[in-house]
């Protein structure tokens, strides 16, 4: 990753990809970085230095063709190529993760689902089978998987982490609440439930007084 490019920008990129496929979809050709800033929210001014940490993409008294555009921040944001995932964790958030078809349409792959509770394996789930957790080792040793989901409870996170660590797991987007120890090489994502349900708590506790 270019260290230089600031993390708050690189969050703000899937939702440039978000409203300019929405714009593809309406079968807008171009637009300017005025008009897009009054759909995403963001400054004219905003937008114009974001995409130009990526060599700018516009053209003064045009604005951007959007498709190029929504194609060129694709590339950016690495959806060119497939990634295969895992989701260890079969609950009602990892079922539902497994169920979410979208995930599929930008090229992450669902390989594998792993759980221990006996009545959840062997179930099928949008085509896959949930596995055994104890078999999650020997299976990531022979995929290539570059994702991995977990859906799994606090205590058994730290655990699950370690087995993907080992197993060379790229990154990980975790959902349960703790914060995994990895080493630096991995990347992950952290999915707090309850850190976003408090925080909208506060503000309309705010909102209240």
């Amino acid at each position: 990753m270019d260290n230089s490019i600031s993390m708050a920008v690189i969050k703000r990129l899937p939702k440039y990809h978000r409203y300019l496929k929405e714009l593809l979809d309406r079968d807008v050709k171009r637009i300017s970085s005025k008009e897009l800033s009054e759909i995403i929210g963001f400054t004219a001014s905003q937008i114009r230095q974001d995409l130009n940490n990526f060599g700018g993409f516009g053209q003064q008294g045009y604005g951007y063709n959007v498709e190029d555009l929504y194609k060129e921040i694709g590339k950016i944001l690495g959806l060119t190529k497939t990634y295969k995932t895992v989701i260890i964790g079969a609950g009602n958030l990892g079922q539902a993760l497994a169920n979410y078809t979208s995930f599929g349409s930008y090229g992450f792959e669902l390989v594998g689902i792993f759980d221990k509770n006996p009545k959840i394996v062997g179930l099928e789930i949008n085509g896959i089978e949930v596995t055994d957790v104890d078999l999650m080792k020997k299976f990531l040793e022979n995929n290539d998987v570059d994702i991995a989901y977990i859906c799994t409870n606090k205590t058994g996170a730290q655990f699950v982490a370690d087995i993907l660590v080992q197993a060379k797991v790229k990154a990980i987007w975790n959902f349960a609440p703790v914060d995994l120890k990895v080493s630096e090489d991995i990347r992950v994502e952290n999915v707090h439930l309850i850190d976003d349900l408090l925080t909208l708590s506060y503000f309309l506790k705010e909102q209240g007084e």
